[in-house]
């Protein structure tokens, strides 16, 4: 498989089919382009149209050609592609690229299609590229094997690798990265993806020592498996992955039996797995290429203490605000720090943080670099922002101060230049300085090298764990797993719950009370009956047999009036835990990601909330507390209001081992733990929802 991408990238030969002498042309373009940028390799154009093109030998058929290709361009109508690519196959070539369109972006007869042409490749040996789709650019190898406007221009190579989904959409993006002085010495476009994905061609583009940065436009998530992996690989060689992935709204696949169901959305589960494993989101194209230019340029900080240094209070104002709104630390400068700073910036600036320089600088430039300095040696400083606006007449000087600096200093910083004049926006790119225009998007983008940081050190001493994938799994039929039968299973996981037993009616309940000691809940216990405390079926702090007695009589009534179809397997009798801080606990078998656990504050209200973070199991220890700190309310863990702060060690135990439970369980698709009380003492569920595919069982 490795080596079909090998040929994709690296082709030694390549043959064109339906190759015209019309460089305005879709099927003329790609023949044009490697000509022009000095392709190294051998050009095969195929179509019986001609005997040669551009002094080239052009052959009637792929039968006809000389050897076998390394990778071939099948640009052609689709009702032609599918023989093509049987003919490639039977001659060896490991790969080919397909720009013919009309395939599944056209319905459910293009699907088919698609279909049919996939299936013609894997019984002839070749893998596919596409099909729709506009082909591929090796800067580095002078290849551009595409009709995509953005060859228009030669391409410059550099130390991006991109690849997208969309043809369109991604020439766009590479024509802005072009325009902003970023290289692309890959760019992939995999189109419909009806072989190869856009993370095979990453996976490979990552192994070569002059990309610093991956980067990928997703419309889908095909391969959800090799996402991981490409993620695990990022982090391991260093090399960042930045992923704009859009359709954020809920998968609604089928209606869902609990909260986390529920709440798991594509965008929602996606969102906190790419945090999990690394992978830097960007919310659209520009904040894709803002991360992408900070990130090639590095060092990754080693924590995330930012310094926000300013020749203006305002736009400090502003990078303080952002950062403290994304997460990160802006510490206040003291002791040395602050006593070194008093000696260089005049009295009328700033020493704390955002740190004021003033206009003096302009003066005495070593008031700037000086303070960059001091600031970056502080300890609880792990990135600076450096703010300037205009200074065209000083261009030259202020070149010269991030050169040195880029030279002297080990921590990153990034420099907001608004309105930069050219050559300066130029000379520091080439001193491997990243500027960037607007306030907030450079505070954006530390951050997103303060995450990537932070996920390499998560996954450092964590021993890598496997997890089988299906794509687009169907649901299986479901049912609920009676109370006790899923307590016993989730304790020998490990995880606390109340103690409970079962009574078949009132009398039994009000003894089974009595012998496990007041106070109790009393709560229906019925298949049919997913949220008992929505028709009455739920009653709490009983103190005495005879409140057991008439609310279990209660419960029974209510339940017959408005249920009255309902199965009852009788009364659960619980004794009640302290009410500390309520969590919500849960799974889901996702489509693509296999099993996904969630967090969420908020106990029976966590859908009203919605604060909750998705992790994919296997869930870490270090997961389970970026799932915590990624909640909205994560202060309330710390103790408000006179409270003591939750055990967290206890509850990120208990997150890593519902993450076990989840991997060992796989016919569990949903379960809740809902509420879980998690308080200085430890952590305890008091209620849960458990549903299965292996059918109803009893206790």
């Amino acid at each position: 498989m490795s080596d079909a991408i090998q040929s994709l990238l690296f082709p030694k030969s390549i043959a064109i089919v339906g190759a015209s002498p019309d460089s305005n042309k879709l099927n003329g373009r790609p023949f044009h382009f490697l000509r022009r940028d000095g392709y190294a390799g051998r050009l095969y154009p195929v179509n019986p149209k001609y005997d040669e093109i551009d002094g080239v030998t052009c052959y009637p058929d792929i039968d006809a050609l000389p050897e076998t290709p390394d990778m071939a361009i099948i640009a052609v109508a689709a009702s032609r592609a599918t023989e093509a690519v049987a003919a490639l196959g039977r001659k060896g070539t490991p790969v080919a690229v397909i720009f013919s369109s009309g395939y599944g972006e056209t319905g459910e007869a293009g699907r088919l299609l698609e279909e049919d042409l996939a299936e013609v490749a894997r019984q002839n040996g070749i893998r596919i590229c596409g099909p729709n789709n506009l082909g591929l650019i090796n800067a580095f190898e002078r290849m551009p094997a595409t009709f995509s406007q953005y060859a228009d221009k030669t391409p410059m190579p550099g130390p991006v690798a991109f690849a997208s989904q969309s043809g369109a959409f991604g020439t766009g993006i590479a024509a802005l990265a072009r325009s902003r002085g970023i290289g692309l010495g890959y760019f992939v476009n995999t189109g419909n993806q009806a072989d190869i994905t856009l993370m095979e061609t990453l996976d490979v583009a990552l192994d070569d020592p002059r990309i610093k940065v991956a980067s990928a436009y997703l419309e889908g998530l095909k391969g959800a498996g090799q996402l991981i992996d490409l993620a695990e690989k990022s982090l391991a060689l260093s090399k960042p992955l930045v992923v704009a992935k859009v359709g954020r709204k809920a998968a609604g696949v089928r209606a869902a039996a609990s909260h986390t169901g529920s709440l798991a959305g594509e965008d929602a589960v996606f969102d906190g797995i790419a945090r999990q494993h690394g992978i830097i989101r960007a919310r659209n194209e520009e904040h894709m290429l803002d991360l992408v230019s900070a990130l090639s340029f590095g060092p990754i900080p080693k924590g995330r203490g930012i310094a926000l240094i300013t020749q203006s209070g305002g736009s400090g104002v502003m990078m303080a605000d952002r950062a403290e709104e994304i997460g990160l630390d802006v510490p206040e400068l003291k002791g040395t720090t602050r006593e070194k700073l008093a000696d260089v910036i005049p009295e009328f600036g700033a020493l704390g943080n955002p740190i004021d320089v003033t206009g003096q600088f302009l003066a005495d430039p070593k008031i700037l670099s000086d303070s960059v300095r001091i600031v970056l040696d502080d300890p609880d400083v792990h990135i600076a922002v450096v703010w300037l606006q205009l200074m065209h007449g000083y261009a030259d000087m202020l070149i010269d101060v991030f050169r040195e600096l880029r030279e002297s200093v080990d921590k990153p910083f990034i420099v907001c230049w608004i309105e930069a004049p050219e050559k300066a926006r130029i000379a520091l790119r080439d001193a491997g300085i990243c500027v960037l225009p607007a306030t907030e998007r450079s505070v954006d983008a530390a951050a997103g090298l303060v995450a990537f940081g932070e996920a390499q050190r998560r996954r450092s001493g964590t021993p890598k764990q496997k997890t089988v994938f299906h794509d687009n799994q169907v649901a299986a039929p479901s049912s609920p797993v009676p109370s006790l039968e899923a307590g016993k299973r989730l304790q020998a996981a490990g995880l606390q719950l109340a103690e409970c037993k079962l009574a078949l009616n009132a009398q039994e309940a009000a003894a089974a009370a009595g012998n496990m000691g007041f106070p109790v809940a009393v709560k229906i216990e019925s298949p049919d009956i997913l949220h008992k405390m929505d028709i009455g079926g739920v009653q709490l702090g009983l103190m005495d047999e005879e409140a057991v007695r008439a609310a279990g009589v209660e419960i029974l009534d209510s339940v017959a009036k408005l249920t009255p179809e309902a199965q009852i397997d009788g009364l659960l009798i619980q004794a009640m835990a302290t009410p500390t801080t309520e969590i919500v606990l849960g799974l889901r078998q996702d489509p693509a990601f296999g099993p996904v656990i969630m967090v969420g504050l908020g106990g029976i209200f966590v859908e009203v909330l919605k604060d909750v973070a998705f992790a994919r199991a296997p869930v870490s220890i270090a997961d389970a507390g970026l799932l915590l700190d990624s909640l909205t309310g994560s202060a309330i863990l710390e103790g408000v209001r006179g409270q003591r702060p939750v055990d967290r060690g206890a509850l990120t135990m208990a997150i890593s081992q519902l993450s076990d439970f989840a991997l060992a369980n796989p016919d569990v698709v949903e379960l809740d733990l809902n509420p879980v009380f998690a308080g200085p003492d430890g952590v305890i569920a008091v209620d849960w929802l458990m549903m299965s595919t292996a059918g109803q069982r009893r206790s």
